[in-house]
């Protein structure tokens, strides 16, 4: 009970005010300050720093520099067997099964329209009908650079508008729709293995979504902003960098049947990136 009242709270939270506040704090670099936020926040969420290219925290010029800190090569190993889809994040697994009926499952008694979660795209919502999904929670500890499945060709990508609720756990299980509700990116692309789209989801704190592409996605545009790349050449490989969140949220992968989501991926499992997301059938 007191876990639905907290995240009933966040229905009157002014969540894009909260977030602004936020992004404008993560980018402070007077040098008391920065490193006074930055010792803070890694009070309250560890970081495994030797992981990091630098290791220094406070070395980093922001909270978001360090937010976003880049990992050692080699830290992160990807799966050997290039058939195989990458896990694109560090994180824990949120739900990861079939898409039923054009509904996705977000948790106990939770569920929402894939045809929503796409921004009303009845074509792109018919690709994945009755295909698989993964979706994959980020915490503030973790890593937050986001990277390629596999490799694909960006057809087009689509800005959607909407809520900033968090992403924790708790929240997600008591409010209903949550996904299809707030702010997020759909990126769609076209692979050997059939089509993908990773969709790049906000919330609270995270008023700042960045594509390779495109940089800097997230705005205050009230409806939704669709960007066709159909006629350029964005070619991303296997395991390169796609994206990153400035603060933590969640990516959540789409794809057919001709992928088979990796049995080890039920609700609850830590996940590192560079292993087993899906095999190809």
């Amino acid at each position: 009970m007191k876990q639905k009242i907290l995240a009933l709270l966040f229905y009157i939270i002014p969540h894009h005010a909260v977030s602004w506040l936020m992004f404008k704090a993560a980018r402070i670099t007077w040098l008391p300050l920065k490193n006074l936020i930055i010792r803070t926040y890694t009070n309250l969420n560890p970081v495994k720093m030797h992981e990091a290219v630098e290791e220094d925290m406070f070395a980093y010029e922001s909270l978001n520099a360090f937010f976003t800190r880049s990992l050692k090569p080699g830290c992160r190993p990807f799966d050997e067997n290039e058939a195989h889809w990458l896990c694109p994040v560090d994180g824990s697994v949120s739900q990861a099964q079939a898409i039923k009926n054009g509904r996705i499952f977000q948790a106990k008694g939770q569920n929402y329209s894939l045809l929503e979660l796409v921004g009303g795209d009845k074509e792109l919502a018919e690709v994945f009908n009755n295909g698989q999904f993964a979706t994959l929670y980020l915490s503030p500890r973790d890593y937050h650079r986001i990277h390629m499945p596999t490799t694909g060709k960006l057809k087009h990508m689509q800005y959607i508008p909407g809520r900033l609720f968090s992403v924790a756990t708790f929240v997600v299980n008591h409010i209903p729709r949550l996904f299809a509700r707030n702010e997020r990116c759909v990126c769609y692309f076209e692979t050997e293995q059939g089509p993908m789209a990773m969709i790049l989801v906000g919330a609270i704190n995270v008023s700042a979504i960045e594509t390779v592409w495109h940089g800097l996605i997230t705005s205050k545009a009230k409806n939704v902003k669709r960007f066709d790349y159909s006629h350029e050449e964005i070619i991303l490989k296997r395991g390169a960098e796609m994206g990153r969140f400035n603060l933590g949220s969640t990516v959540i992968v789409l794809t057919t049947n001709q992928m088979k989501l990796n049995e080890e991926l039920v609700a609850g499992t830590e996940i590192k990136l560079g292993q087993c997301l899906a095999t190809d059938r």
